[in-house]
């Protein structure tokens, strides 16, 4: 492949984050074109595949893995399947972008990895905040020595409310497998060269607290200690009222940046009751340039054969996070990295 030619990419999965994906490959990453969906819902792929004029839909995963004229796949179904999809996908040569988290547990984390090194294809994990134009000038203070040595750090996610799901529908562990895990990238990406080494959390059902009983959890605060000597806490909630709200913040000998907000646009009205900003109610929205830039960058990787700006070790680095995370409010203590790492060396 050359840097001319036009990467031919297909979305498994075409459910929300997946329509959105499929979207901006079809009409705006420069360099690439859709040309497949698949899901497996029946009539799910076509609709997608016929709005956005992709020339192949399929019921199927494996038909489009199949196929000579895809390059690339973007894999956007539910998480716990995007373990094998990674794993059928390289073992087709088909380079990967798949969504996070890229696994649920540490053996499958390292499964993928392989599987993406031993074919010698592109594995992108979708850390989308890495991209957006606030958290990247953010990291680049950082890098320019702005901020000093970092001492105190924050990120957090407050998906905009009121909440209306159904807590049954919602998988165990769901607020650090999928939702601080972009959080737990976040820090530890703007805490460069630093390794996390112990994590303690705390979580609880205050937005459902009739769920609790059935291990529902809908708010949660990890604090992260860093070797570098960093404090650093991620925090989350499932019903902010006011909005998506995605921020993030670094506090250090030097100075002090922050980045993110829930505002759509950055206009402020000033009337008779006060202030009012508009503000997000959807990641698609508010995170929308983000998306693009991630997806254009798996799109050059591919073409241009350079390094994945997020990789598979930073997904995995994540989850060890998060799975620390799990077993401190398992126990109600405080829980080394090395101890969860540990457990899959022995194995």
């Amino acid at each position: 492949m050359t840097v001319t030619d036009t990467v031919r990419l297909a979305t498994i999965g075409a459910g929300r984050i997946g329509s959105n994906h499929a979207g901006l490959v079809a009409r705006h990453v420069p360099g690439a074109t859709l040309a497949a969906v698949a899901d497996p819902v029946p009539g799910a792929a076509e609709r997608l595949a016929a709005s956005l004029g992709a020339p192949y839909a399929t019921t199927d995963p494996g038909a489009v893995l199949g196929r000579d004229d895809i390059d690339g796949v973007l894999i956007t179904a539910p998480a716990r399947a995007h373990t094998d999809l990674v794993v059928a996908a390289a073992a087709a040569g088909k380079h990967v972008f798949v969504e996070k988290p890229m696994a649920v547990t540490l053996e499958d984390a390292d499964r993928a990895i392989a599987a993406a090194r031993d074919a010698g294809v592109v594995l992108q994990v979708g850390f989308n905040r890495r991209f957006a134009p606030g958290f990247a000038a953010a990291r680049a203070a950082v890098d320019d020595g702005r901020t000093g040595t970092p001492q105190l750090l924050r990120s957090l996610t407050r998906d905009p409310g009121p909440f209306t799901a159904d807590p049954a529908r919602i998988p165990r562990w769901t607020i650090f497998l999928e939702t601080l895990i972009h959080d737990f990238d976040t820090l530890c990406w703007l805490n460069p060269g630093a390794a996390p080494v112990r994590v303690h959390a705390t979580a609880d059902a205050l937005i459902r607290p009739d769920a609790k009983a059935d291990g529902h959890l809908d708010t949660a605060v990890v604090t992260i200690r860093f070797d570098n000597g960093a404090i650093a806490t991620a925090e989350a909630s499932f019903s902010a009222l006011y909005g998506y709200d995605v921020r993030a913040e670094v506090f250090g000998s030097g100075g002090m940046v922050t980045a993110g907000s829930g505002r759509s646009t950055d206009m402020t009205y000033y009337g008779p009751d006060g202030l009012h900003a508009d503000t997000a109610r959807r990641d698609t929205d508010l995170l929308r340039p983000a998306y693009l830039a991630e997806l254009t960058a798996f799109a050059d990787a591919i073409r241009h054969r350079t390094p994945t700006p997020v990789t598979g070790q930073d997904a995995r680095r994540a989850l060890s996070i998060a799975l620390a995370a799990i077993r401190s409010v398992e126990t109600a203590a405080p829980v080394d990295l090395a101890d969860v790492t540990a457990e899959v060396s022995a194995v």
